[in-house]
């Protein structure tokens, strides 16, 4: 974390494609846009996405999407929050659902697994940056929120601790937990015998017992005295994936840190469907207060 809020980060070079969509409320698109670490000697990867534009002059507000654990061999573009995509467009904002590298026409970085996925908040700081200098679409650069889901909800976390001030607002749904070595356990750990997974570790960075600092490190939560944007958790009470007492303790360690947060129950599992709307209703009403126009 520390490395890469020291990064210098960087997006750009927008480009609309092939018309996915078209309906009465917005246009979407296939996209692609540049993400660069300057400084590093590496080249820009290329991402791609999806995007969603209200129909109207604008400039309109804007929402970066992170979305949830997709196998990358499985992920294809604009994959994971397709329903949250169009509701925001159908409200007035401009949707940008970011692929990340290694997924879909995006690049390959073969050392993103290695470094526990921070090339993903990398490759969503970027796309704020993108939609903010792109000619083709006209966003309030005052007015760009960042939306993550499950997986992503960690990625949005991180990407507000490394650079704060880029976005207006984070939203967290059905989120990972802020501890790195929480998701070790719950997601790797179960799913191969222990000394496989030391072996596959070892000469890297280690499993969490062997190296708590190195899982520390890339976890969000002790950087949270660097988030200066407002907060909202949305998760569901039934959440047998990312355990409700994780949003619990995100809440709790982002409001010692002074951020302003807010967690919100629903009676729902964690790919929220009966409250799905009441959901977003009420993500669409936290980021118009925080995003007025």
């Amino acid at each position: 974390m520390a490395a890469l809020a020291a990064a210098d980060l960087t997006g750009g070079g927008l480009r609309l494609g092939a018309v996915r969509e078209r309906t009465a409320a917005y246009t979407s698109y296939d996209v692609t846009f540049a993400s660069t670490t300057a400084g590093r000697g590496t080249a820009p990867l290329r991402i791609s996405g999806v995007l969603n534009v209200p129909t109207g002059r604008g400039p309109f507000p804007a929402v970066v999407l992170a979305h949830g654990y997709i196998d990358p061999s499985y992920y294809v573009r604009g994959q994971g929050m397709t329903r949250e995509r169009g509701f925001l467009a159908e409200r007035g904002f401009v949707a940008l659902h970011v692929d990340y590298r290694n997924h879909a026409e995006s690049g390959d970085d073969p050392r993103v697994e290695q470094a526990v996925r921070l090339g993903y908040s990398a490759d969503v700081v970027a796309a704020a940056q993108a939609l903010r200098d792109s000619p083709d679409v006209r966003v309030d650069a005052d007015r760009v929120a960042l939306f993550g889901r499950s997986m992503g909800g960690g990625v949005m976390l991180k990407a507000l601790a490394a650079e704060p001030g880029l976005f207006a607002a984070g939203v967290g749904w059905a989120s990972v937990s802020s501890l790195e070595a929480e998701n070790f356990d719950q997601f790797q750990r179960p799913d191969a015998p222990l000394a496989q997974l030391e072996a596959g570790f070892r000469g890297r960075h280690g499993p969490p017992g062997e190296h708590p600092e190195f899982w520390r490190g890339v976890s969000s939560r002790p950087h949270f005295d660097q988030v200066t944007e407002p907060v909202l958790l949305v998760h569901g009470r039934f959440d047998d994936t990312c355990p409700p007492r994780w949003a619990s303790a995100t809440h709790r360690a982002l409001t010692r840190a002074g951020v302003d947060s807010t967690l919100e129950w629903y009676d729902d599992g964690h790919a929220f469907g009966p409250a799905f709307v009441a959901a977003m209703d009420r993500t669409v009403r936290f980021l118009q207060a925080r995003m007025p126009a």
